[in-house]
């Protein structure tokens, strides 16, 4: 049921909020992030209609509502530019006086753009602007005084969001009819046509702003939830950190299995580890005495307020209920299902929604905002992370971690072999990272021309070597999200289980590779339901070496 649908009488039992519509205001202490100072749009196919190698300014045309989205962009304050592939000049095929008059007629159709970012070359020239090669993404972030992590790049082909994920900018494919359909399959975030691109950047950016508390006061205790596996906890870190902004204590309940990934979370004064059988995977029988016991530790918190964290498939009524019985007056989280009285902030976010921003977006409807100068970006407490071993800190050298706890989301070992050969005779040290219980594949893999790490580090000693790597090379698993924490870019072996737009790497240079279209696509399988894992068993391991060829432009070596 949509929001504008519910029930007058469920509305009042739980405050609903939905991100968009509602009045921004700065969170206690501090800011709302900003997720976005700049769009980069492309030209042919996005904002004017595809006229191959125009050289004429009569014969562009606009496309539908480009105007009207384009000034609502600039009534937000953010700041456009133009990002566009024009080969034609070096095929011959116009002037650069001819693109000009183009450009000008374009402005005069569709408002001033803040930047125009060109690339003159053909394929054949091999430079690093044209795209997908992320060159002008950085360019135009430089030329508007900002950072790529803070642009959002539309565009009508995969070239265009390719080119946005490898500098670690957002890419929204608005596609058209020469947009092939394995494009669309690849991206993270498709819109149906360029004024619905802009109503969800807007959508995204109010999303996060804190929405007005009860009281102006700084909460004395708040309890936050996030009871999951690492890389869930991970990606929740900037909510976190939100929360903390707004409060003087943060008590935090976890799962075992997201245990030493809350141990790095920044923000973070308590944790209480305990399982939640509605959310483990694998979960005990029900417990009563368990549970009695929990919720008397909960009591003993004394928290203010809760907000409870969870991922799209996951409910957080069970606990609401038991918060309540603790005694907690003020409860946020995310709910489609009706919370009754357990929920004073019932959120919602529409599907496809990045999962740190969708958990941010929470924080915020709960009156959290980040603190100026933090970023909306995953991080680890400095503090909590180990010196990286000597011997492997005297060069340079690419992560490959094949693994992962759900076995359908693992780059299968056969391939990963090939691609520490392939690495190995391009000149890249590699290292094989692996759990205790991966020693047999690490080993298997490292044969092939890398060093063996297989369950030689905890997950804060695996992060340490993470954040001193040039790359890493990874599935859709909790070293992504380590990398991404240090700002190190990502090669993503990327089954499409889930969603890559909610849970590929958040605001890191990143190259997805893998078939976006398998069959096990949106399954949520944990095992693969296919046999040969085809999503990833077709990439080639010379894919990886170009990706990171691709991914050398962002410097790389961590935030």
């Amino acid at each position: 049921m949509r929001q504008d649908q519910d029930d007058p009488d469920q509305r009042r039992s739980a405050r609903v909020y939905a991100g968009a519509g509602r009045a921004a205001s700065g969170p206690v202490g501090g800011r709302s992030p900003v997720l976005y100072d700049a769009v980069l749009l492309d030209r042919d196919g996005t904002l004017i209609e595809d006229v191959p190698y125009n050289g004429d300014p009569e014969k562009v045309r606009p496309v539908p509502g480009a105007r009207a989205a384009l000034d609502r962009l600039r009534a937000a304050g953010l700041r456009l530019a133009v990002v566009t592939n024009q080969s034609g000049l070096a095929r011959g095929f116009f002037s650069a006086e001819q693109m000009r008059a183009v450009h000008a007629r374009v402005e005069e159709l569709l408002g001033r753009f803040d930047a125009w970012l060109i690339c003159p070359h053909d394929d054949a020239d091999g430079c690093a602007c044209r795209k997908p090669a992320p060159g002008l993404v950085y360019a135009a972030a430089r030329e508007l005084g900002t950072s790529a992590s803070r642009c959002v790049m539309v565009g009508d082909i995969g070239r265009d969001v390719a080119a946005a994920l490898a500098a670690g900018a957002a890419g929204v494919l608005v596609p058209t009819p020469v947009t092939r359909p394995e494009e669309v399959a690849a991206a993270g975030w498709v819109a149906n046509d360029l004024p619905s691109a802009v109503d969800e950047i807007l959508r995204r950016q109010q999303a996060v702003h804190a929405a007005h508390r009860p009281s102006g006061d700084r909460v004395g205790t708040a309890l936050v939830v996030r009871s999951d596996s690492a890389g869930d906890m991970l990606v929740t870190g900037p909510a976190i950190r939100a929360v903390a902004a707004g409060a003087q204590r943060v008590v935090l309940l976890c799962g075992p299995r997201g245990r030493a990934a809350a141990d790095l979370l920044p923000g973070v004064d308590e944790i209480i580890e305990h399982p939640l059988p509605w959310i483990d995977p694998n979960p005990a029988p029900v417990d009563p005495a368990a549970l009695r016991t929990l919720t008397t530790r909960l009591a003993a918190v004394g928290a203010d307020e809760a907000v409870v964290f969870t991922s799209f498939h996951q409910s957080a009524l069970p606990l609401a209920l038991l918060l309540r019985m603790a005694g907690i007056a003020r409860i946020a989280a995310i709910s489609d299902d009706y919370p009754g009285s357990l929920l004073d902030i019932r959120h919602r976010v529409p599907v496809g929604v990045p999962e740190p921003e969708r958990a941010l977006s929470l924080a915020a409807a709960a009156g959290h905002g980040l603190p100026a100068g933090d970023e909306p970006v995953l991080r680890l407490r400095p503090d909590a992370l180990p010196p990286c071993p000597a011997d492997l800190t005297d060069r340079e050298y690419v992560v490959l971690h094949p693994g992962s706890a759900a076995s359908s989301r693992a780059c299968p070992p056969e391939l990963a072999a090939r691609i520490t050969a392939a690495l190995s005779a391009a000149g890249h040290r590699v290292l094989v990272t692996g759990g205790p219980d991966e020693r047999e594949v690490t080993a298997r893999v490292a044969a092939a021309g890398g060093t063996d790490l297989g369950g030689r580090t905890d997950l804060a000693g695996l992060a340490a070597i993470v954040a001193g790597a040039s790359a890493v090379v990874v599935g859709n698993t909790g070293p992504a999200h380590l990398a991404a924490a240090a700002g190190v870019p990502v090669v993503s072996l990327f089954a499409p289980t889930v969603p890559f737009g909610q849970w590929g790497p958040y605001r890191v240079p990143t190259v997805r590779l893998g078939d976006a279209e398998a069959p096990c696509r949106d399954t949520r399988a944990v095992s693969c339901p296919i046999p040969g894992h085809p999503c990833l068993s077709g990439v080639d391991p010379a894919e990886v070496v170009d990706a990171l060829r691709v991914l050398a432009a962002s410097g790389g070596g961590g935030r």
